[in-house]
């Protein structure tokens, strides 16, 4: 606990552990930030937070640092927005490991390099046992809006083309099998990525893409059901078109799962002109994250609000939010 007591002991933790990794300008309790982009006339800043409990706290390809970096940058790009900056905020439990602290540390400090962004603020506290479970992140990011780009829900259009960068539902899987209760293996790993080449490479073959969405708790149905509604405009899936590794569908039969509903956390949604579709799709494969791009199905005026699909045996069925939870602590 002496740790999060605010003397030395935390100074001795903080020095140790976070300076090494993140490297701040100066211990002062505020970041001052500046960058060039912000200097554009009609450049607009975007602001994002997120809180990440993921259990468990380490899982085959990620961890809750990678997560907690990934997922903020996530909601940043979805929006347009270049990401630059990140703070983070870390409740640890009484009784954890420093090695493991160490490694989460590292991974996002690993990661905010890889993608451009730099961790610049910060907290620390300590709970006592029991009071947590391991480590809880929170996160903040700041990122830059290019002038004359607006993208979101409003500017959906009947006729748009629905286009996801990878396989469904990966995420959910692997955090299904890490958990241990049910005796699943798989070798699958976690989509944990960061999503800014993905929408930079989208925007420069469709300018006038609509709008995106990442795709994480309540997974692809969830954030498809949320933007039909902002759009006031119905939906239609084609159930054969959804790229879904096999693994992901086995799990979900065993254990009666949609994998509509599985969580992502490298997987987006993009709304694009019909005529754009091929463009954008041949631009996604080109990067890492974009390989199995795949465009799932329409915009439509009927059924406003409303997203359905096209099963494989010829009907449709209804695709609504997510009841419930089929997975707690996924991210």
């Amino acid at each position: 606990m002496a740790h999060g007591s605010g003397g030395r002991s935390m100074r001795d933790l903080i020095e140790a552990v976070f300076v090494p990794a993140f490297q701040p300008e100066s211990m002062e309790d505020q970041a001052r930030l500046m960058d060039s982009a912000l200097q554009e006339a009609g450049a607009r800043l975007a602001f994002t937070t997120d809180g990440f409990v993921v259990s468990p706290l380490e899982f085959p390809g990620g961890d809750i640092g990678k997560l907690a970096v990934c997922g903020t940058i996530n909601d940043l790009a979805v929006g347009g927005a270049r990401p630059l900056w990140l703070s983070a905020g870390f409740i640890i439990e009484e009784g954890t490991e420093i090695a493991l602290l160490r490694r989460i540390v590292a991974s996002m400090a690993q990661e905010a390099q890889a993608a451009g962004v730099r961790i610049v603020t910060g907290d620390t506290k300590v709970v006592e046992r029991g009071a947590a479970d391991g480590v809880f992140i929170t996160t903040a990011g700041i990122g830059v809006i290019a002038p004359g780009l607006n993208l979101g829900a409003r500017h959906i259009r009947a006729g748009d083309a629905i286009i996801v960068n990878g396989p469904l539902g990966d995420h959910g899987a692997v955090i299904m099998a890490a958990r241990g209760e049910m005796a699943l293996e798989t070798e699958l790993l976690s989509d944990c990525a960061a999503l800014h080449p993905v929408m930079a490479s989208a925007l420069q073959a469709a300018p006038d893409l609509r709008a995106a969405r990442d795709c994480t708790r309540g997974g692809l149905a969830t954030a498809l059901n949320e933007l039909a509604d902002g759009a006031g405009l119905g939906m239609v899936l084609d159930e054969a078109a959804l790229p879904l590794r096999d693994e992901v569908r086995g799990l979900c039969e065993i254990l009666g799962l949609d994998p509509l509903y599985l969580a992502n956390e490298g997987r987006l949604v993009l709304f694009v002109p019909a005529a754009r579709a091929q463009a954008v799709l041949q631009a996604l494969r080109a990067v890492p994250q974009g390989a199995g791009a795949a465009c799932i199905g329409t915009v439509v005026a009927d059924h406003p609000g409303q997203v359905r699909m096209k099963t494989a045996f010829g009907g449709f069925r209804i695709v609504d939010m997510l009841v419930g939870d089929q997975l707690p602590r996924i991210c």
